[in-house]
């Protein structure tokens, strides 16, 4: 087949479907160099979200814990006993939040490190932290505790962005990792 009517083919199966070739070329180029940071967790932008869960603890992105995770942290009794405390809100703000971790969980995320996460999981498994998570326990297993648990400027693997300086950009590569106290 010559080049001109691959062409032809392809444009009119586009247009077919109600996609202009502009269009397709700029979707598909801007995929395409959007690209470099692709592998990294969705950042969340969302105003009331990191009002809400960043007043007590760093906001973690959606695409570090599948749908049923969330689903179970954001149930009304579980925010009365959240890990401890009480992050009761009111019942607006609650679906507000739970709705936009539903929308970007692991399991619905393109994204090649929320991938990475599901795989770890299976299908049946909905961890309630994400330091239970296999595939971040594993990213974590070498950094002995002096750095982390008995450190007092980190305390624990929960405090994502101590040490990953980008974390809240969802940028969690070794890259940007500095421990307090620590270095590189």
């Amino acid at each position: 087949m010559n080049k001109h009517f691959t062409l032809t083919i392809i444009g009119a199966i586009l247009l077919a479907g109600g996609v202009s070739t502009a269009s397709a070329e700029e979707g598909f180029f801007s995929w395409l160099t959007s690209y470099s940071r692709q592998k990294e967790i969705a950042p969340m932008t969302d105003a009331v979200y990191n009002k809400e869960c960043g007043s007590c603890h760093f906001p973690y992105q959606p695409g570090l814990l599948p749908e049923a995770s969330w689903r179970q942290l954001m149930e009304p009794k579980a925010m009365g006993q959240h890990f401890g405390d009480s992050a009761e809100l009111d019942e607006a703000t609650r679906v507000h939040i739970l709705n936009l971790m539903v929308a970007e969980s692991a399991d619905k995320s393109y994204r090649k490190r929320s991938r990475k996460i599901m795989a770890s999981l299976g299908t049946d498994i909905a961890p309630k932290r994400i330091t239970d998570v296999p595939y971040i326990k594993g990213k974590h297993d070498e950094i002995p505790e002096a750095s982390t648990k008995k450190n007092d400027q980190v305390k624990s693997l929960s405090y994502c962005n101590k040490c990953h300086q980008k974390a809240a950009e969802g940028i969690f590569d070794d890259d940007t990792v500095v421990i307090p106290g620590k270095g590189r």
